[in-house]
């Protein structure tokens, strides 16, 4: 016979029996027995300190691996789960069938359950904790039937509070048959509207919301395996499959997958859980699969089978409008799509993202600034439009833009030492890095002067805490070019006289 087990709690008083297992309910004890009262009677009693984040972390496993019942699955500590299987149990042989079958399965896995199926989430509760035992660890009300149910249980099974049990029970009321035919008049005077709150909620009467863990999908296809699978060709066919029918249901709806969930439920009860992003509405078998491909090279430890998957799941957890559009005439008369640059790079953006994440992969986005250090900044290239990405320029007469910017910035730009015939004309040699630079040819000056707000006459540079009082002076830039072809972009600091006595000389940049 193995020894008895129990966790116990500190109550601030004393340690106490928190859960007990069958043997040692059988040697008599209880939760909230004392400790030390408990080992009196049972001398070989096993005890074990309570872990409410370890509990915490099985719990939330336990709600995962009940998603292969229904995705709304929601948790209320320490120890319950509630499972909103409308218009699910059909897929597993019927109401009694899904909770024999999750049952049997929990209880091979080593845990001790016990589970209820009724119209209200309240009833369910009270039945799966008062009406359910070892030898009948189910129970099952047929529809129309809670009220007969709930009659023969004792009044804690409403979920209402200790002392009104004690109250109700002081005068003879011990079950909640003996509240159904009360007048509710005097019972809500006299112990609260809780208790009516609770008793309609159980019966059916009054709503009650329960809020799932994880929001239910927009568009989701499965596949049960009668024998699991471990091998990767496997896996990928059956996913390849699996977004076939994820995109033909977003076909029907005109709309492109931007966020896809891959769930593989394994035999012992793991739940691996895969998820890319696209950049662009996205639909297709074969270019899902290329992106899961992605993330499982990013790592290689990603996928691990044990004794194989018994259940495979495709979910889309976003999605958007996506209309079917031509490209070009080009492209279609040779069977392609034509040139379209801009789907070619929503492609790699998704390549990438699959593999380093859709934070990692980011694009520049323009910024309404007249400073050049801050005109742009990083945001995650999946998350922006087309239309945000209005960038001035110019064109020439022959159509191409002009290249007045240099395409690599020093951030923050780099002080260098120039030499000018006067205070306010280009420098004729600077020295940077200590390199020695002597200028052929000058291009400006362009003048750059601050915002209003910020005002001039000090040191130049950015704000380093909102509200911090900042001053720049007024900027001259110039283009200019050395003896042997290099390109720079140079400013001076300060105009002379008027807002510095000296002028300093900065890098920001270096042309192609």
């Amino acid at each position: 016979m193995t020894r008895p087990q129990a966790v116990i709690h500190d109550s601030g008083q004393a340690l106490r029996l928190r859960s007990l297992d069958a043997t040692a309910v059988a040697c008599g004890l209880r939760p909230g027995d004392a400790l030390a009262d408990a080992r009196a009677r049972v001398p070989d009693l096993q005890v074990h300190r309570e872990a409410p984040e370890l509990e915490a972390a099985l719990l939330a496993s336990l709600a995962d691996w009940c998603d292969r019942y229904t995705p709304l699955v929601a948790l209320e500590a320490p120890d319950r789960l509630v499972l909103d299987i409308t218009g699910c149990a059909h897929l597993h042989g019927g109401e009694a069938g899904l909770m024999a079958d999750a049952l049997a399965r929990l209880q091979r896995q080593g845990f001790a359950v016990r589970a209820a199926i009724a119209d209200t989430a309240a009833a369910t509760r009270g039945l799966a904790c008062h009406a359910t035992s070892v030898q009948q660890p189910g129970v099952l009300v047929p529809e129309g039937e809670v009220r007969k149910a709930l009659a023969p249980l004792p009044l804690a099974a409403l979920g209402i509070a200790p002392e009104a049990v004690a109250a109700l029970s002081a005068v003879g009321l011990t079950r909640i048959a003996d509240i159904l035919g009360q007048p509710r008049a005097p019972l809500a005077a006299r112990y609260g509207l809780e208790l009516l709150r609770r008793l309609d909620q159980a019966l059916g009467e009054a709503g009650e919301s329960i809020s799932p863990r994880l929001a239910p999908p927009l568009i989701l296809a499965e596949r049960r395996l009668f024998e699991p699978v471990a091998r990767l060709e496997d896996i990928e066919a059956i996913l390849l499959s699996l977004g076939g029918q994820v995109s033909d249901a977003l076909e029907r709806r005109v709309e492109g997958g931007r966020l896809f969930e891959f769930t593989l439920f394994r035999v012992d009860g793991h739940v691996q859980r895969l998820m890319v992003g696209t950049s662009r509405p996205l639909r297709g078998g074969a270019a899902l699969l290329s992106l899961f491909r992605q993330k499982l090279k990013a790592d290689e430890g990603a996928l691990e089978a044990g004794f194989g998957f018994d259940l495979l799941r495709l979910a889309v957890l976003e999605a958007q409008s996506f209309a079917p559009h031509q490209t070009s005439l080009e492209g279609a008369s040779l069977g392609g799509a034509g040139e379209d640059t801009t789907t070619d790079l929503a492609g790699l953006v998704d390549r990438l993202g699959a593999r380093l994440g859709l934070a990692r992969v980011a694009r520049f986005m323009p910024v309404d600034h007249h400073l050049p250090e801050v005109r742009v900044h990083l945001v995650p290239a999946a998350s922006v439009a087309d239309a945000a990405l209005a960038w001035d320029c110019e064109p020439r007469p022959g159509g191409e833009a002009p290249l007045t910017r240099p395409l690599r910035l020093l951030v923050p730009a780099e002080p260098v030492d120039a030499v000018a015939i006067v205070p306010e004309g280009p420098p004729l040699r600077f020295r940077w890095r200590r390199a020695l630079y002597r200028v052929a040819r000058s291009e400006g000056p362009e003048r750059l002067a601050p915002p209003w707000w910020l005002g001039g006459g000090g040191a130049g540079r950015l704000p380093e805490t909102p509200g911090e009082p900042v001053h720049m002076p007024t900027r001259d830039y110039y283009r200019i070019e050395d003896e042997e072809g290099r390109r720079f972009w140079i400013y001076r600091d300060g105009l002379y006289e008027r807002e510095t006595a000296d002028p300093r000389w900065f890098l920001q940049g270096v042309f192609a």
